[in-house]
């Protein structure tokens, strides 16, 4: 038997792309910056995490001006929202598991 902890996505279960999953399934589309405040990281840090979501097409990011001033705006993808139930129900397994005393 494969243990949960072995099926979790290393992809989106570091903190920040999560974070990013979690914020988009809840109002499926934010802004660059709104992103940045609410998970408290640099401007490049979140623009490493975003590429690494974007490539694995759990994301799209779009960029457009808004009163003459430039907006990136970053939406969820079908793939993105199935990924991140499926990481939600390992970790949910895995913790369901813990104190259990039994072994896998």
């Amino acid at each position: 038997m494969t243990h949960p902890s072995s099926i979790l996505d290393d992809t989106i279960h570091q903190r920040v792309r999560l974070g990013i999953l979690a914020v988009l399934s809840e109002s499926r589309r934010a802004d660059f910056a709104y992103l940045q405040e609410v998970l408290e990281v640099t401007a490049g840090n979140l623009s490493q995490h975003l590429a690494i979501l974007e490539d694995a097409g759990h994301i799209q990011i779009a960029k457009a001006f808004e009163d003459k001033r430039p907006r990136t705006w970053v939406t969820v993808t079908r793939k993105g929202r199935t990924a991140l139930a499926a990481e939600v129900a390992t970790m949910r397994a895995l913790l369901d598991g813990l104190g259990s005393g039994q072994r896998p």
